[in-house]
């Protein structure tokens, strides 16, 4: 190579790794196909290193398919690109050509290899991974050491985790995060626990990940204890925290940990910055009935998601306040927002709560007609809520024999609840029939309608349920009373 190539290839390899990378790829490749370094392997290698770094693992695959001799470096950014970017399987297509070629692997060939069989949750096909690695003499490496326990730990193989992790001679806070993590995953959430207090050195992930598990396993004190341990131990919480611990305080009623967080997310910035952060804000003041402080927050918000309008929608249904649920609604389609499934699942309960039977019609219209959005159960039971509660109970029953998907029992109970309240007998016995097909043994279905029967005074009706609860050998829970019932 000539000096004026050697120049060439050092200013491509300066503009690769430049902070406009991104918008300048295709320019760059321009350069060093017009210095005819479309064949220098360690340009490629940059090259298509850069690619999986903005996610770009097609145009890298372009330029790779030309390379007429790739060697190991070549190989391996391709590898490592695709097991961060996906397709996984193509790591391990682009190893089996690599060997192909006679082009001999090593241990920056094996660490991408396992993380792509970790994302597939592969385990067969990483343990051939892992006895390649071991007949090359490559597992010594930490970093392979740690691929091998993600791999385990991503499969849920804890037993071989362990194994692995108890032989490492240096084990960092990554490998004892993806421990506690694994077996907090698999249920031995005590297991993971007392790892996570061995652990001489932690970082806000490992204080993140052991509050997540405790949360996620129902263990809401334990995690609020924790969180309070990780301030008092100097560790600053991160976004990842905040969403964490705030589903948490709301679940509790810890009011006064909640606006910790608030006050603190706020002076870091984390608020104004930070989306999932006022989302979850957002969650917790309304789940606490706050809605004036979920409001403000809503409002301040720079960016918002849909996850936002969401939010914010549902706390106003849970609250009562379908009528504004609605109103924001209708301000979020005007700013040109798309609603998704969830969104018309929080506006139709907005609308059964505000006995907006109309407005409930229309948005329910609105979701294939305008947003090509196919309704679901959760829809279904929405609107049968609206129109029963507005008293059209005979409209509900239609929707329900007009859905092209099975009704489940939520649907007939609410029709049935629907027709105690408006007093219609006729499809009262039609959702309980439903009803005993679908939970057979739910005395609460017999106790409603025997209760709806006695209050028209119908006693032989009465007798009759009592008679089909004791033929299908139904047993009236206790703390519900029907009269004729003992």
């Amino acid at each position: 190579m000539g000096k004026a190539c050697r120049r060439a290839e050092r200013r491509i390899l300066r503009l690769l790794h430049g902070h406009k990378t991104r918008k300048q790829l295709p320019e760059i490749h321009a350069h060093f196909l017009r210095h005819r370094l479309d064949q220098s392997n360690q340009v490629l290698a940059h090259f298509v290193s850069v690619c999986g770094s903005v996610n770009k693992m097609r145009y890298a695959n372009s330029v790779f398919s030309r390379s007429e001799n790739p060697n190991m470096l070549l190989f391996n950014s391709m590898i490592k690109g695709y097991s961060v970017c996906g397709p996984f399987e193509q790591s391990l297509r682009l190893f089996s050509v690599m060997k192909s070629r006679g082009v001999w692997p090593d241990e920056y060939t094996f660490v991408p290899l396992l993380k792509a069989c970790s994302s597939l949750r592969e385990y067969r096909t990483g343990q051939c991974v892992r006895s390649q690695v071991f007949r090359g003499g490559f597992e010594c490496f930490g970093s392979i050491q740690i691929g091998i326990v993600e791999l385990c730990v991503s499969c849920l193989r804890m037993d071989d985790a362990k194994k692995m992790f108890d032989e490492m001679p240096r084990r960092d806070v990554i490998v004892w995060n993806l421990m506690v993590r694994g077996f907090c995953k698999a249920g031995n959430v005590y297991v993971g626990l007392d790892l996570f207090r061995q652990m001489s050195h932690r970082s806000v992930v490992s204080w993140n990940s052991m509050i997540s598990c405790l949360a996620q396993s129902g263990r809401d004190g334990e995690a609020v204890v924790l969180f309070g341990q990780m301030r008092d131990q100097g560790f600053e919480p991160d976004e990842a925290t905040v969403v964490a611990v705030l589903p948490v305080c709301a679940r509790l009623g810890s009011v006064g940990v909640g606006q910790w967080i608030h006050s603190y997310a706020d002076s870091r910035g984390l608020l104004r910055e930070v989306i999932s952060v006022g989302n979850s804000l957002v969650d917790f003041y309304c789940k606490c009935g706050d809605l004036g402080s979920a409001s403000s927050i809503f409002n301040r918000m720079h960016r918002k998601d849909v996850v936002s309008w969401n939010v914010m929608i549902s706390g106003l249904a849970f609250n009562g306040e379908g009528q504004r649920g609605v109103e924001l609604f209708e301000e979020m389609v005007e700013k040109a927002m798309n609603p998704n499934e969830a969104i018309f699942v929080a506006v139709l309960a907005c609308c059964a709560h505000a006995g907006l039977v109309e407005k409930g019609r229309h948005v329910f219209a609105l979701m294939n007609r305008r947003h090509k959005i196919r309704p679901k159960l959760e829809h279904y039971g929405c609107m049968v809520d609206i129109l029963g509660r507005g008293g059209c109970v005979k409209e509900a029953h239609d929707l329900i024999r007009s859905m092209p998907i099975k009704p489940n029992a939520a649907l007939w109970g609410s029709l049935l609840s629907s027709c105690r309240t408006y007093g219609d007998l006729e499809l009262a016995e039609i959702a309980l029939n439903e009803l005993i097909n679908l939970e057979p043994c739910n005395s609460g279905n017999y106790i409603l309608l025997s209760n709806m029967y006695a209050e028209e005074g119908r006693w032989n009706k009465v007798e009759k349920v009592r008679d089909l609860m004791k033929e299908k050998c139904v047993k009236k829970a206790s703390g519900q009373s029907s009269v004729g019932f003992g």
